[in-house]
């Protein structure tokens, strides 16, 4: 989309077609940039809660349809001000506490990035009536998660996406990503099976984990790495 953007930002920026877009965490304001420059968007709104990256946010957007705002999150967003939002680079406990501080302010589409623990994301979404229509996992030295939502017009319905799996290996590894055929999830199933295999002692999470894991391989038909061979 544009030579600026990394991969993960590009995947998320594929995600947004929009008139008003925001982006919490904004730092150098690349993504709004980007969509600003390409025509996804028509406006941006960049929030940013320290000096720094406010300061390279309103250098960034100087002289576009932009405007940049100092605050915590959501606390700088009207209701019903922005058609989407997203944000990028905070850890999953962080982005589930931005959008819980003020749900009424949340746009209708939401496109969120995670390094780790996707399915504290999911879970959000899937409890609070947002449905997941599209997740996608980054390749790289550094594996992100890629997350778009759309407000559920039925609070009460179930979100379609988590329909024909397993509900519980759907929110640590995504409905879509079981849904189809990926060979690089598969290996990623295999190594971590392994990795966990090699452990002389497993928590009870990590022991749950372990057999979640089990459970898709087996759906998928992955067989499991084979052992090393000991050494005589």
């Amino acid at each position: 989309m544009n030579g600026r953007l990394d991969v993960r930002l590009n995947a998320v920026a594929q995600q947004i077609r929009c008139a008003t877009h925001a982006d919490i965490g904004s730092d150098h304001a690349s993504l709004l940039v980007a969509l600003l420059n390409t025509g996804r968007i028509e406006h941006a709104i960049a929030i940013e809660n320290k000096r720094r990256p406010f300061e390279n946010s309103v250098r960034a957007l100087e002289g576009m349809s932009a405007e940049v705002r100092l605050g915590d999150g959501l606390d700088e967003l009207k209701l019903g001000e922005a058609d989407s939002l997203s944000i990028c680079g905070l850890g999953a406990e962080s982005i589930r506490d931005i959008l819980m501080a003020h749900p009424r302010r949340i746009p209708n589409c939401v496109v969120l990035e995670v390094c780790q623990k996707p399915e504290i994301i999911r879970r959000w979404g899937f409890e609070h009536g947002f449905n997941l229509i599209n997740e996608q996992t980054t390749v790289g030295r550094r594996s992100f998660t890629i997350l778009t939502f759309q407000r559920s017009s039925n609070r009460l319905a179930r979100d379609p996406a988590y329909e024909n799996v397993d509900f519980e290996s759907a929110l640590i590894f995504g409905p879509y990503i079981l849904k189809r055929a990926d060979r690089l999830f598969d290996m990623r199933l295999q190594n971590e099976e392994a990795w966990w295999r090699r452990k002389a002692r497993l928590s009870p999470e990590a022991s749950e984990r372990l057999q979640l894991i089990r459970n898709v391989m087996d759906d998928r038909h992955v067989k499991p790495i084979p052992a090393r061979s000991a050494v005589p």
